[in-house]
């Protein structure tokens, strides 16, 4: 090799980086001198796509233990990970009546104590070793799960054996479910989207076990034995599905499983005949009173086939032409072009039984009529119009290239051929799933959209305020009016007039009372009350409320001898804001200022109250106290004229008991009178003592999972 002197080297050295730049730039300078005939065409239209393959699924090995238990393993020893699905039949289709929500609560609480381990053992092994493990009931099947490392098989195998084989259902966890599941349904009752749901699935199915949701009757109604004899009728290895997906063999899984699960034994027994649902030959609206409401839950369907049709993946792109995601037609038009909705949707429900279409949206109140006519028009366009060629590939390519995403886990991939076999959709159903898709035709379309989508023959549920709402329907459907509980009204009914009551000030015990505030089922908070008589006859209620680190309000009421309003003075904070409301009743009027919070926001604002109030209203703050003055019996339903200092409104509230129950709270235990109020801003439950001077024993307002509860 040939040194170069240093003093050449240097200077070499010093001449390279000139040459680079100017051949860089020469690169630069090259095309712009290139006319436009000698530049290379740059394409006009994207690259034809690959081929579509079909999923690259492991294949299912299966067998069947000597009880009868199938099982299933999807092997892949691609990450050292394990996940266990075991379903039975056993879903909320097969709850007794009057027992509605007795599978979920089976489902929720097996792994509240099995075997040896408590629930908070069991929660720290699984969580030990970074798994988990929990249920579901569905409408037909009860499902327990569990992953874990591949390490750590024996430890899924063995806590899945005890929650299924061998729960506990202490009778503290089952209280606390029931407190739970309580609380949760006081929730879900109060949303209008639950109400729509539900009266949706009541008339749509009829006495289909579909139809049936779970009640706070039919919650409290459950007991232990329920549980007990539940879960060893019905979790039964005849009939039970156990898919085992992940790094393990067959083998492995078979001799686990036979360790684990072979000594289980037994049949679930037969459930009687499903009723077939009623069929509609005309388009009928259900139309749910909501009062006040400034929405409108719409949900337009009908009933359709099973899960195993031929036509499901025409039903799966034609779902997502009409409504399937934020670039449906629904979502764009209603949305997009008209402002009417946050968002409109459409789906299939495909249960082993009778399945299910529905579309839905939330509207304004102004606009219902309006949007109820787009969605049935648009109905009946996916029906009669080929849906074009770019809108078609535009479906499908959304469902296809979002398919892997749903079966990238093991759990997922457990989940997924667990659905697939318990539905009769077979073997390939998964792997062919890809190109079914892009084997649908817009004819595969408007077929199975004239098949299964009947917008003149459709059900249709609407929740909202029927006072805005009714007229306008009746110009679109036949309607029938119904309230939140499903009684049926009249269009009198809409403007309720206020009872003749007069309350007797006897009932109002002078002295001092308290109650707890529970959140949950826990202490939060406290709210104390002192009645006493005024100098001049009359009466002065102050009370004092506490929640938590939430705020606290300070209220003094007073009253003529007769119970007539005079005065509400109101002082406190809510989340660091300062609320006060000062308003006075005299000569058939209500003035003053109140800063109150205002929904949906929680912002407090200051309203100038200026308004006529008839004769024996009442402040909205002072129902708790004036409530045991009414005469309350067990078919007892009183309208009141309820003054809200808040929105400065007049409202019809009508008090109406609807059973009568022994309620316990923290002074004891009471015959009660279940009090259901309606027409406020929100409905609120009462449980009032049916001894005189009928005490108000509990409150639960609905939409909160908080309680006020009598304490002395």
């Amino acid at each position: 090799m040939t040194r170069l002197p240093p003093a050449r080297a240097h200077r070499a050295a010093a001449r390279r980086p000139r040459v680079a730049v100017a051949a860089a730039a020469l690169a630069l300078l090259v095309p712009a001198m290139l006319t436009a005939q000698q530049r290379p065409p740059y394409p006009t239209e994207p690259p034809p796509p690959a081929p579509l393959t079909p999923a690259q699924f492991p294949p299912f090995q299966q067998a069947t233990l000597a009880n009868g238990l199938k099982l299933v393993v999807v092997e892949s020893h691609d990450q050292p990970v394990l996940s266990l699905s075991l379903a039975m039949p056993a879903g909320s289709a097969y709850d007794p009546a009057g027992k509605e929500g007795l599978a979920a609560m089976v489902a929720g609480l097996l792994d509240k104590g099995a075997g040896q381990r408590t629930a908070e053992e069991i929660a720290a092994t699984i969580e030990g070793v970074g798994g988990t493990l929990g249920a579901g009931a569905g409408a037909d099947f009860l499902t327990a799960r569990a992953s874990v490392l591949s390490n750590d098989a024996d430890l899924a195998f063995t806590l899945l054996g005890d929650v299924v084989l061998r729960p506990t259902f202490p009778e503290q966890e089952v209280e606390l479910a029931r407190t739970q599941t309580l609380s949760g349904l006081q929730l879900e009752l109060s949303q209008p989207a639950s109400l729509a749901e539900r009266f949706f699935d009541a008339n749509l199915y009829g006495q289909h076990p579909y139809a049936r949701h779970p009640t706070p009757e039919s919650i409290r109604a459950i007991t232990r034995d329920d549980l007990v004899a539940y879960q060893r009728a019905r979790l039964r290895p005849q009939g039970a599905l156990l898919v085992v997906a992940g790094d393990i063999s067959l083998a492995d899984a078979r001799q686990r499983a036979e360790r684990i699960f072979g000594g289980w034994t037994g049949t679930a027994p037969e459930g009687a005949a499903f009723p077939t649902p009623p069929q509609r030959t005309r388009t009928e609206i259900v139309l749910v009173h909501r009062p006040g409401s400034v929405q409108s839950n719409i949900v337009v369907g009908n009933t359709t086939f099973g899960p195993a049709s031929p036509l499901r993946p025409a039903s799966n792109v034609a779902n997502q032409v009409l409504g399937g995601g934020s670039d449906s037609r629904l979502f764009m038009i209603l949305r997009e072009q008209k402002g009417w909705t946050y968002g409109a949707y459409s789906s299939f429900a495909r249960p082993l039984g009778v399945g299910a279409f529905q579309a839905s949206a939330e509207v304004r109140t102004a606009v219902t009529d309006s949007a109820l006519r787009e969605m049935l028009t648009q109905l009946r366009r996916l029906r009669s119009e080929p849906v074009p060629a770019m809108e078609l590939e535009a479906a499908k390519g959304s469902l296809i290239g979002s398919f892997p995403l749903t079966v990238e886990t093991a759990a997922q991939i457990a989940g997924a051929v667990s659905n697939a076999l318990l539905y009769g959709l077979g073997t390939d159903y998964l792997h062919d799933y890809r190109t079914n898709l892009a084997a649908v035709t817009a004819a595969d379309v408007a077929k199975v959209a004239q098949t299964a989508i009947r917008p003149d023959s459709a059900l249709i549920v609407v929740v909202g305020d029927a006072t805005k709402l009714y007229d306008q329907l009746q110009a679109i459907a036949p309607v029938r009016l119904v309230n939140a509980q499903g009684d049926p009204l009249t269009p009198a009914d809409l403007t309720p007039k206020a009872s003749s009551v007069t309350l007797d000030p006897r009932r109002l015990a002078v002295g001092s009372d308290s109650f707890v505030v529970m959140l949950q089922g826990k202490p939060f908070g406290y709210q104390t009350s002192v009645t006493a008589r005024a100098p001049d006859g009359g009466y002065t209620v102050t009370e004092t409320t506490v929640l938590g680190p939430v705020g606290t309000q300070h209220t003094t009421l007073t009253f003529t001898d007769r119970l007539a309003m005079r005065r509400v003075e109101q002082s406190g904070t809510m989340q660091g804001q300062a609320m006060k409301t000062d308003v006075a009743y005299a000569n058939g009027k209500a003035t003053g200022t109140a800063a109150t919070p205002q929904p949906p926001t929680g912002q407090v604002q200051t309203v100038a109250v200026s308004a006529d109030v008839p004769a024996g209203a009442i402040d909205d703050n002072a129902v708790v106290a004036l409530l045991p003055t009414l005469p309350w019996t067990a078919d007892a339903k009183l309208t009141l004229p309820v003054f809200a200092a808040g929105s400065n409104a007049l409202q019809m509230q009508t008090f109406a008991v609807t059973g009568t129950e022994p309620v316990t709270v923290p002074l004891g235990t009471f015959p009660a009178y279940r009090v259901e109020v309606t027409g406020g801003q929100a409905p609120v439950t009462y449980w009032i003592e049916q001894a005189a001077p009928h005490r108000v024993l509990k409150i639960a307002p609905a939409g909160a999972p908080i309680t006020v509860e009598r304490a002395r």
